[in-house]
């Protein structure tokens, strides 16, 4: 399984884009690359980024932290993806 990144809004084409964190800054992430929605790409043609790749933007939720129900007996044990340690 493997990790749900963010989607933010470019800041140019407006497409809802995936935003990677950005090394030592928790609230910022980079948006990844992707092709401006009007280009189409022809065979053997030089790859075009939308001008709004590789943005650094806000993340919508900076450092949200895990909830977990109030009552303990809410917790479905098999749906658990732990192992015990001891």
């Amino acid at each position: 399984m493997g990790v749900k990144m963010p989607r933010v809004e470019c800041q140019d084409c407006g497409r809802p884009i995936a935003a990677g964190p950005v090394a030592g800054r928790l609230t910022k992430g980079r948006v990844w690359r992707h092709d401006p929605p009007d280009k189409v790409r022809e065979p053997g043609s030089a790859l075009v980024s939308c001008p709004g790749s590789l943005t650094i933007v806000d993340l919508p939720h900076p450092a949200r932290q895990l909830e977990l129900p109030a009552e303990p007996s809410e917790l479905d044990p098999d749906g658990i993806d732990t192992v015990p340690l001891f």
